[in-house]
C-alpha cells in the first residue's frame, strides 16, 4: 500500500460515521468489522504481492480486478493476445483459495458445454431411469471466459443467468452456483479477425471492462528475463472464500454521503442524450448512454477501493478513479464521434471535467432536486 494511505483504526471510522458500536445511516458497525477492514487492507497488499511473482507490471489492471471482486462484480479484460491476461486471473485465483475453471470459447462451443446438461442414467438395482444433471465448468468460484467474443451469441448468452442470478437453470430446475462467484472474461480487440461483439445488454452485466496495455520497455525486459530462464514461484494462499464473502458484505456498508451519490448520478445521467441536462458533445457522440447499473457500479467501486486505500467511507476521488471501467462499455458512440476519433474514454474524460463534485448533494435534474429537499 502507498504510505500516503490513511490509517484504517477506530479514530478514522468515527471520523467518517463508523463509530464502532454506534448507529449510522448504514446501520452498526461492530469491532469485529472495524478488523475485518482492517485486514480487507493487509489482504489487499498481500495479493498484490503475490500476483506480483508472476506478474511484471499491470497494477492498475490488478487493481480494478479486486475491486470489482470485492464488489462482487464481473470484469472483462481486453486486450491482443499475449498480455497475460489469462495467467493474471489464475494466479488470482490461486492467491485467493478459490476454485477455478477455465472455459475457452470457440466458434463451436455450445451453451450445454458451460451450464452442464442432463443425462439418463439407469438404477442398476431397480432398472429405473431417470435424469441426472451433470454440472457444467461454469461451477467454480472463479470463471475464465477466455476469447469470449470468439464464440457466437447463442453460446455467450449462456452466462447471462449465471452472471445475474448465480444459478443456472437446466430442465426447469434451479442449480445455485457457489459463493462467491465471479466471471472474469478476455476478449480480444473487435477490430481482430473471427470476433462476435458482446451485445449491450450482455456487456451491462460486467461491472468492469478493462483494457490490458502494452508493457513499457523495462516492464517487458522483465518478462523476457523471467520467461526465458529456469524461473518457477509458489504463490501462497491469502484469503478464503467464506472471508472473501465477509468482507464483500461490509463494502456495502461503507457510508456514502448524498454529495458522492449526487455525482455519479449527474456522471450517469450527462451521458443520455434525451436527458435535458445533457451536454452539446453527448448530443453530438452518443447513440445510448449508461444506466442505472452504471451509478450503482460507480459507488460500488467507489466504496471498495476507499477501503482498499485506507479509509472507510466513499469520496468523489473514488468515484472518478473507477468511472472509466464502468463507462466505457456503457457509452455507445455514433459514426460522428468514429469519424472524429472519439472514443468512450475521451468522452469520460470530458464529463470528468465538466462535471462540479459538489452541488449541494443535489442532482442535476429539478424533479431530482426536489427529493432532497
Amino acid at each position: 500500500m502507498a504510505g500516503s494511505a490513511e490509517r484504517l483504526d477506530e479514530g478514522a471510522a468515527r471520523g467518517a460515521g463508523l463509530e464502532a458500536g454506534g448507529e449510522t445511516g448504514t446501520g452498526e458497525i461492530s469491532r469485529d468489522e472495524l478488523q475485518a477492514l482492517k485486514k480487507l487492507k493487509e489482504a489487499y497488499a498481500k495479493v498484490k504481492g503475490e500476483v506480483g511473482k508472476v506478474i511484471v507490471g499491470q497494477e492498475d489492471v490488478i487493481d480494478q480486478i479486486l475491486i470489482a471482486m470485492f464488489s462482487q462484480g464481473h470484469c472483462i479484460l481486453e486486450g491482443v493476445p499475449g498480455l497475460a491476461k489469462t495467467l493474471m486471473i489464475s494466479t488470482l485465483a490461486r492467491s485467493l483459495s478459490l476454485t477455478f475453471n477455465r472455459i475457452q470459447f470457440t466458434p463451436d462451443l455450445m451453451p450445454s458445454d458451460i451450464t452442464g446438461t442432463e443425462v439418463i442414467q439407469e438404477d442398476k438395482s431397480s432398472g429405473e431411469r431417470a435424469f441426472k444433471f451433470l454440472p457444467g465448468p461454469v461451477f467454480a468460484n472463479v470463471i475464465l471466459a477466455d476469447e469470449i467474443n470468439r464464440t457466437p451469441p447463442k453460446t455467450q448468452a449462456a452466462l447471462l443467468e449465471a452472471m445475474q442470478e448465480r444459478q443456472v437453470t437446466v430442465g426447469g430446475i434451479r442449480h445455485p452456483l457457489p459463493d462467491p462467484f465471479f466471471v472474469l472474461a478476455t476478449q480480444n480487440p473487435i477490430e481482430q479477425e473471427g470476433t462476435y461483439p458482446l451485445p449491450e445488454a450482455q456487456q451491462d452485466r460486467f461491472m468492469f471492462k478493462i483494457f490490458v496495455r502494452y508493457p513499457s520497455y523495462e516492464e517487458e525486459y522483465r518478462i523476457a528475463e523471467k520467461t526465458t530462464a529456469a524461473f518457477s514461484t509458489e504463490v501462497e494462499r491469502v484469503l478464503s472464500g467464506e472471508e472473501i464473502i465477509a468482507l464483500q458484505k461490509i463494502v456495502r456498508r461503507v457510508p456514502a454521503a448524498p454529495h458522492v451519490i449526487g455525482y455519479a448520478l449527474r456522471l450517469v445521467r450527462q451521458t443520455r442524450v434525451h436527458e435535458g441536462n445533457a451536454p452539446d458533445f453527448i448530443r453530438a457522440w452518443v447513440t445510448w448512454g449508461a444506466g442505472p447499473r452504471a451509478v450503482q457500479y460507480l459507488l460500488l467501486g467507489g466504496k471498495a477501493r476507499a477501503i482498499l486505500k485506507g479509509r472507510c467511507h466513499v469520496a468523489t476521488e473514488d468515484v472518478r478513479a473507477v468511472a472509466h471501467p464502468v463507462l466505457r462499455h456503457r457509452i455507445i458512440t455514433n459514426f460522428n464521434a468514429e469519424a472524429e476519433g472519439i472514443t468512450p474514454d475521451k468522452v469520460t474524460d470530458k464529463l470528468l471535467e465538466i462535471t462540479p463534485e459538489n452541488e449541494d448533494g443535489r442532482p442535476g435534474d429539478p424533479e431530482v432536486r426536489k427529493a432532497f429537499k
